[in-house]
């Protein structure tokens, strides 16, 4: 099958059947490679997994050479937020194709994201009409909690990493983020990494890893 997104895929070895699948979302700017790194460093531990790693369906407006989840040209949050319905809809469109290419259910699958592709893990499994594994995001954050809270279906188990430095989303979108499921009744776990700027430690992919494990 050819998805509705360019992927970067990580087939487990051939002898191991393919049972769940960890999607891998960028960071504004970025490309579905830039995260591979990470799935190569989780296939020794996850033998049963395939991961997919998607380019953003959007070129980025300030860099051409990689892609976006959603426009950051425009701050107006009301015009974020159509952009961000777009991106959902071109995920939960590459969520089912990948279900029906391998053969999996929603609780099959793990959605991850780093910075931007957190943000809009966020809201595409919260808002699928069945939850998935997990969620596990780094380096992000609500992109609008009074949206959101209007539209969550589901009540996937997530996890949010963020390093203690990040001065390019702040680590007090942690907090906010953990107060705001809380408050809706889904189950959130947290780390912050001690000296660490907006990026992904060893730290932070053993600690998303071990969670990830607990969920598939």
């Amino acid at each position: 099958m050819t998805f509705c997104l360019n992927t970067t895929i990580i087939k487990p070895d051939q002898s191991n059947e393919i049972k769940n699948a960890v999607i891998l979302l960028h960071g504004y700017g970025s490309d579905g490679k830039d995260l591979s790194l990470l799935a190569l460093n989780w296939k020794r531990y996850l033998k049963n997994t395939i991961f997919l790693c998607p380019d953003g369906h959007e070129e980025c407006q300030i860099n051409p050479s990689g892609y976006q989840w959603f426009d950051l040209s425009n701050e107006d949050q009301d015009y974020i937020n159509k952009e961000t319905i777009k991106s959902e809809e071109k995920i939960k469109k590459f969520i089912k194709e990948i279900k029906i290419e391998y053969n999996l259910n929603n609780s099959d699958i793990c959605l991850s994201g780093f910075s931007q592709g957190c943000m809009i893990s966020l809201n595409v499994g919260l808002t699928l009409q069945e939850s998935l594994s997990c969620i596990v995001g780094f380096s992000g954050k609500i992109i609008d909690k009074n949206d959101l809270s209007k539209r969550i279906l589901s009540k996937t188990d997530i996890l949010l990493i963020h390093g203690e430095l990040d001065t390019v989303v702040t680590p007090s979108n942690l907090l906010e983020a953990k107060d705001f499921f809380i408050r809706n009744k889904i189950n959130i776990d947290t780390k912050i990494i001690k000296n660490c700027d907006h990026s992904i430690p060893a730290e932070a992919s053993s600690c998303a890893l071990s969670f990830i494990k607990e969920h598939l």
